[in-house]
């Protein structure tokens, strides 16, 4: 019963992972791009954690996988704001470049 619980975990991170890689792959822009890395590449690989912390079924082991999924949780969304404005000021940088050289 317990292989069938991880298989579900595995199986789920695995397809949230695939998800995020081929939402970078075929999204248009960086914003929508980053949308989709982000959220369901956290949601995979924390299920794909927690199917390894229930394999491993160790206390130690546990706690960090824990760690780490509220480290991915707290750092990603940071992570991902500071992609979008740098690249909303880029495209707002080449716009006024554009204006200047029409005049």
């Amino acid at each position: 019963m317990i292989n069938i619980i991880i298989s579900v975990f595995l199986l789920l991170g695995s397809f949230f992972a695939l998800i995020a890689a081929i939402g970078v792959l075929r999204l248009p822009d960086v914003l929508t791009r980053m949308h989709a890395s982000t959220k369901a590449g956290i949601l995979g690989s924390s299920l794909i954690l927690i199917g390894g912390a229930i394999y491993l079924q160790e206390t130690e082991i546990t706690v960090r996988v824990i760690a780490i999924i509220l480290f991915l949780m707290l750092t990603s969304p940071i992570g991902a704001h500071m992609i979008g404005r740098a690249s909303v000021r880029d495209l707002q940088s080449k716009k006024d470049i554009i204006k200047d050289n029409s005049q």
